[in-house]
């Protein structure tokens, strides 16, 4: 399961993912990190089984955390299925099926690429 962690000023600087593995004993996959001197946003991926253990663990330190099941929404009102998307995607999440853009959204890491790819503004981040 794919988690948003959202790392508020005062807390940024201490090792907050380190301490949340060593108490959940959970393998935590680091997917992408944006991390300056006052705040973070981290996407991380865990293991279905420990997924509301870790983020107890994060909530518990100060973190906000959103779980990310549908991390990408596309509006299919908007979508002409151009490819946009697939060509830009680092990590494959966009793939041509029959003609029709088609998301596997386990992929997505949340990076943005397709949002500014996208000529019609029909994709959009899950933030919240």
């Amino acid at each position: 399961m794919k988690l948003m962690l959202h790392v508020a000023p005062g807390i940024v600087r201490q090792p907050l993912i380190a301490s949340v593995i060593l108490e959940t004993n959970a393998l935590v996959n680091i997917e992408r990190a944006s991390i300056d001197a006052v705040s973070g946003e981290i996407v991380l991926e865990v293991p279905v089984e420990k997924s509301q253990e870790v983020m107890d663990a994060f909530e518990r330190r100060g973190v906000k955390v959103v779980p990310l099941e549908n991390p990408v929404i596309r509006d299919e009102n908007e979508c002409v299925h151009c490819g946009g998307c697939v060509s830009i995607c680092p990590t494959g999440t966009f793939r041509f099926e029959d003609w029709r853009v088609v998301a596997d959204s386990g992929k997505c890491i949340q990076c943005g690429a397709c949002i500014v790819a996208c000529p019609q503004r029909a994709l959009n981040l899950v933030t919240k």
